[in-house]
């Protein structure tokens, strides 16, 4: 089974997909990774230097390889992947996909100072900023996220009830 966990930027599909690869003996796959891997640079070189398209292709890309390659998967996908053209539909022909929602405040909370660095879209701004940055993106991006098979509320249940309820669901 492939399970792809999709949300925004910092909500969590990362770290929650690693403990929930491990508690389900699956595979864990971060797509952010394997394009850096494949392309050879990261996120940020590749948006400065090549563009969006070009690191959107990539990221279908790597899905593509992921869910050739086989077996149990979880995949932390990129926050705009579920976004770009088909991709979506495609994740939700050939697995599971899980909405990790969280409002842009619990986001915010969350990041750490690497975390904000890591992220082009979120360097440079205040917190009032990147509050109504993510706000505004969260809104276009949700009529997306919310097509997953499965939507989990993370922002008031902790990280080991989360991963017990999405265990629970996914094994039912």
């Amino acid at each position: 089974m492939i399970i792809f966990l999709v949300g925004y930027a910092g909500s969590g599909k990362s770290s929650m997909g690693k403990r929930l690869a491990q508690r389900l003996g699956y595979r864990f796959v971060d797509t952010d990774k394997a394009v850096e891997s494949s392309v050879g640079a990261t996120i940020a070189d590749i948006f400065y230097y090549e563009g969006e398209e070009y690191f959107r292709r990539a990221e279908r890309r790597a899905i593509e390889d992921i869910v050739s390659a086989g077996g149990d998967i979880i995949v932390a996908t990129g926050g705009g992947l579920p976004v770009w053209q088909d991709n979506m539909s495609w994740m939700k022909e050939r697995g599971q996909t899980i909405y990790l929602r969280r409002d842009a405040a619990n986001i915010l909370a969350r990041l750490s100072a690497y975390g904000r660095e890591k992220r082009p879209m979120f360097r440079g701004k205040s917190d009032e900023e990147l509050l109504a940055f993510m706000e505004e993106q969260m809104k276009l991006r949700e009529p997306y996220y919310m097509q997953a098979s499965m939507c989990v509320d993370c922002s008031s249940s902790s990280d080991d009830e989360l991963l017990n309820r999405i265990v629970e669901s996914i094994k039912a």
